[in-house]
């Protein structure tokens, strides 16, 4: 499945805190992405919070779009990647 960087971008900052709420919304956005084959690796957020580049395996870019509409969050950029680390050569 390929690996896609997702940028997106929040003008009053990220809604997604750190409580039960916040913990009960990630899940909701899991299972809304599971519904289009899409998964949520992990994030990067940046100390404003108004910045993410987040990390997916998905069956398409249309796939991401389609699961960032349906959890009502931006989509500024998908890049397709691949994994390159310092220990590539071994």
């Amino acid at each position: 499945m390929p690996r896609y960087l997702v940028e997106r971008t929040f003008p009053e900052g990220l809604p997604l805190l750190p409580t039960a709420e916040g913990a009960e919304a990630a899940l909701g956005i899991v299972a809304r992405n599971a519904e289009r084959g899409v998964t949520w690796i992990h994030s990067y957020v940046t100390p404003d919070k108004r910045k993410t580049f987040c990390i997916y395996d998905a069956p398409s870019p249309e796939a991401i779009r389609d699961a960032g509409a349906a959890n009502g969050v931006p989509v500024d950029a998908i890049h397709e990647g691949r994994v390159l680390d310092p220990y590539f050569h071994r």
